[in-house]
């Protein structure tokens, strides 16, 4: 248990105002049903660190895998090297669409 405990697992946050007031929700990417709120960013760490714990622990009872932190070495941005005729073609194609040409090739990509 300790041993997961003290793995870098990726933390989202993200600060939300709306009609129900002023609040942080926050997700450890690497578990799906490690997601809260809280009133302060503090809070909402407590409430994460609290909610990792029972998913390890409910995990580790059951005899399930538990997921390991996503290597750093995956930061989500390639660079690719492309013939200029196929950059024009993209790039006209994303305008058409009204979207950005790195949208339009991630959906392409995610086919």
């Amino acid at each position: 248990m300790q041993y997961y405990l003290s793995l870098p697992y990726t933390i989202i946050t993200k600060e939300i105002n709306d009609e129900t007031g002023h609040y942080y929700a926050g997700r450890v990417e690497e578990l799906y049903d490690v997601k809260t709120v809280g009133g302060t960013i503090e809070e909402l760490y407590k409430n994460i660190r609290e909610l990792l714990e029972m998913a390890i622990e409910d995990r580790i009872e059951d005899g399930e895998e538990i997921p390991e932190p996503i290597e750093e070495k995956y930061s989500g941005r390639i660079l690719a090297r492309i013939p200029k005729s196929l950059h024009k073609f993209l790039a006209e194609q994303a305008q058409k669409e009204n979207t950005s040409l790195n949208q339009l090739i991630l959906y392409k990509l995610s086919k």
